[in-house]
Parts: C-alpha cells; structure tokens; sequence
C-alpha cells in the first residue's frame, strides 16, 4: 500500500484530499498543528503528525517513508497579517517539503498553489497555464509568496530533478470546511434583505474535484506540470444567485460600482499603513472584487481524466453540511 503525506490536513481541502486517498486505498499520514482543530479527522482512518512545516527538522519526519507528498498548507488570509508570515509559511515551509522530499527521494510532490500565479481572463478568453504571471502589482502578499513558492518548486524540477507537479486550483466550494474558509462568501450571500454585489467575478470549484485532482496526479502529468483546476466562470452577482435560491431567500441585489469599491481599498491600504495592520479591505482585495478572475481548466481535464461538477452542486453540498454540522457561521 503506497502511503502518502498531507499537510494542511485540517483545513477544506486537506481534510477533504484525506478523504479521497482513503478512499482511493492508499495509506495516509497527515501533518498538522498541534493548534488545529482536528475534530474532523476524528473519523478518518490515517495517521496524524503534529508538526509545522516553518520547522525544517519536523517535515523530515514527517516525510520518512512517504511515497507521495501532497502540500495544501499554507497561510491564505487576505488581512491580519505580516509579510513575514506569509513568507515564513508559503515560502519557507516549501521549502521545506522540498528538501524534505528530496531527501527521502518520493516519487511525487503534489504542491498545490493557487490560479492567481497566472493572469486571469474574460469569459471569452479565460486564463490558462500559458498565461504569465500579471498579479504582483496589487501587492498581495499570499498571491505573491504563493508565487515564488511555486518557481522554488519548478526550480527544484529542473534543477534537482525533483518528481513534482503544480496543481493550481481556483476558489474551492464544498463540504467539511470547519473554519469556515471559503464558506465565508456564503455566510456574506446569505440573510440579507439587501446583498451588496462586487462588480467582477471568479472561477468556482467543487473542492472534490480538487482532490480528486491531486489523487490523479500523484501518478499523473509530466514531472514540471503546472495545471489550472477549474470549474465554472460566475459573477458575482450569478454566485449569489445560486446560493440564494438553494438557502430558498430573495434579497434584492445591489452592484457596487467599480470606483467606490477602489477607493474604499485605497483608503484601507493608507489606513493599514497607519495603524499597522491588514484591513479585510485593502487595495488588493478590492482589485480583486472588480476583476474578471476566469481561467479554464481544460488542460487538466486532458491530463488527469477530470470531469468538473457544477458549482450549484457544491454550494448545495456546502450549505447541507454546515446546517448538519450546526455551524453558526453560515
């Protein structure tokens, strides 16, 4: 039985990566902090490692006799937090897997990164793999650290001729998400007589076909590959439609215009200046808010046998388990 390491097993798409290996028959062994909740992971068959990945000494460990290393960790809040520790997590903590799998000599690291590191594209024309790197300018320090972890690991293929491959998954939609994460935009969407509406839009995907994904790819794709995983392109406005009518509400909806919502970002970034820290409004996620952020994700359909779900399906899924799983936050 092939055993794999994940890291960043309690959150939405380590736990539900987990789930997946388990189900494919394969060996699991989950690397997390002795902080997390792990209450998830109470009824899954694998073994659990309490470390960090900031601490190089304890991902080697954690490491020794994995087959496969799948690398979802990492430290993705848009405010709250210093450069330094996005760079201590995203950046650092790579490379500690990658030393770490380079040590031990796995067959595949699985590192999982966000579309972000490529330019976004309209409707007509989404973005894919060939798309460069166009974000840097927002300076958002997980979309920028995200990036240069993802070139350590590419560098690492062509230099150290390390088995890996880059998975780059869009915005995750779906069950077990105990923070919540992403499940944030339906706590935002939801009981509301008026929901004020971003002017862009984004790419969903059901956080299964994420891991399914990753479970491919363990032994799928070329050693380098950088692949889009990515469902449907939705507005914002659309996004919350579908939740609406799944939570069985209708709020009237209100778009907020592209330079209001600019400037209230300019005016947080100054502010964050003054004050020391990262408001949840800032230049970069405004910009984001009115960005048309679609990407296709047809070259990982191709390459690891992907069939995507539809995006109502995995809201329905979401909403389901955060009512039976009594979860006040959405």
């Amino acid at each position: 039985m092939s055993k794999v390491l994940i890291t960043g097993a309690s959150g939405l798409l380590g736990y539900n990566t987990a789930l997946e290996c388990c189900r494919h028959g394969l060996e699991v062994r989950v690397l997390v902090r002795k902080s997390s909740n792990t209450n998830l992971l109470n009824g899954l068959f694998c073994e659990v490692y309490y470390g960090s990945i900031e601490n190089g000494a304890e991902v080697l460990t954690a490491v020794k006799d994995c087959d496969y290393v799948v690398h979802t960790a990492s430290l993705t809040e848009q405010w709250g937090k210093s450069r330094e520790d996005y760079e201590q997590v995203n950046i650092r903590g790579t490379e500690h897997i990658i030393q770490a799998c380079l040590h031990h000599g796995v067959k595949r690291l699985v590192y999982i990164s966000t579309a972000n590191t490529m330019a976004p594209g309209s409707l007509k024309q989404p973005g894919t793999e060939l798309n460069s790197f166009s974000l840097f300018r927002i300076n958002s320090p997980y979309i920028n650290t995200k990036y240069i972890a993802q070139q350590k690991v590419l560098e690492a293929v062509v230099e150290r001729q390390l088995p890996a491959v880059v998975l780059n998954p869009t915005f995750m939609i779906g069950a077990h998400d105990l923070k919540p994460s992403s499940g944030q935009i339906l706590k935002y969407a939801m009981n509301k007589w008026l929901l004020f509406c971003p002017p862009g839009g984004k790419n969903f995907v059901h956080v299964r076909d994420v891991s399914r994904a990753i479970v491919e790819a363990c032994t799928q794709g070329a050693n380098g590959d950088c692949l889009l995983i990515a469902g449907e392109n939705l507005s914002y406005r659309e996004f919350f439609r579908i939740v609406n009518r799944l939570a069985q509400q209708n709020p009237v909806m209100l778009r907020i215009p592209r330079f209001i919502l600019k400037i209230g970002g300019l005016l947080g970034t100054a502010l964050g200046k003054i004050t020391g820290k990262r408001l949840k409004l800032n230049y970069a996620s405004a910009y984001l808010l009115c960005l048309d952020n679609y990407y296709s994700g047809q070259k990982a359909a191709r390459a690891l046998g992907l069939t995507y779900t539809p995006v109502t399906t995995a809201v329905e899924e979401a909403l389901d388990w955060f009512q039976k799983n009594n979860n006040s936050s959405v």
